[in-house]
């Protein structure tokens, strides 16, 4: 079963979310997550744990601040985990935010300093296992900068595409790398 993990202000019927459900079907759980990280990380840990407990493979995909997630919790199951444009210190990205909109559902909420503080406690300093992990990254990438994943999991498969944007544009066309990284075929690095 795989888990998405959406992005900050996002939710689980965003956009790659919807091409993530119209593809994956009855195999992908996508959640709309809480804005504070504890509250978010408590409900993925909830689902994991279920998961395992019905005896399902797990695998996480990650986007921007869900790509965070998705190494906390993939690097603490042991998981194989996707993870597009992914937010490597959040808590620097997200420290301007303050009041924020939901992309979905145009509600506000407001990003305090101490969510901020808590993404700290989830941060991973030694990546256990990095062939457990897929980057997805374009270097056009208006929020984030993509060389962050690449410094933070040098060992990891990655799929870097020149241009693009944050939300990872034609996303649809990675999908079949997607299915080979988490069905561990070979396939070659774009």
């Amino acid at each position: 079963m795989i888990i998405y993990i959406h992005g900050f202000g996002s939710s689980g019927f965003g956009g790659k979310a919807s091409i993530l459900r119209n593809k994956y079907k009855e195999e992908i759980i996508l959640p709309s997550l809480s804005y504070v990280p504890s509250l978010a990380i408590d409900t993925l840990e909830q689902l994991i744990k279920l998961l395992i407990k019905k005896e399902e493979k797990v695998y996480l995909m990650g986007s921007s601040l869900g790509g965070f997630y998705s190494i906390y919790l993939a690097n603490k199951y042991n998981l194989k985990a996707v993870l597009i444009n992914p937010a490597i210190y959040p808590y620097k990205t997200l420290e301007k935010v303050g009041m924020a909109t939901n992309y979905y559902d145009l509600s506000t909420f407001e990003s305090t300093t101490s969510h901020l503080n808590s993404l700290k406690e989830f941060e991973v300093k030694t990546i256990e296992n990095q062939n457990n992990f897929l980057l997805l990254l374009q270097t056009g990438d208006e929020v984030l900068d993509y060389k962050q994943a690449l410094e933070k999991i040098p060992n990891s498969k990655a799929i870097v595409q020149e241009g693009g944007n944050h939300s990872f544009e034609n996303f649809e066309e990675v999908l079949e790398d997607i299915d080979n990284f988490l069905n561990k075929r070979n396939f070659p690095l774009i």
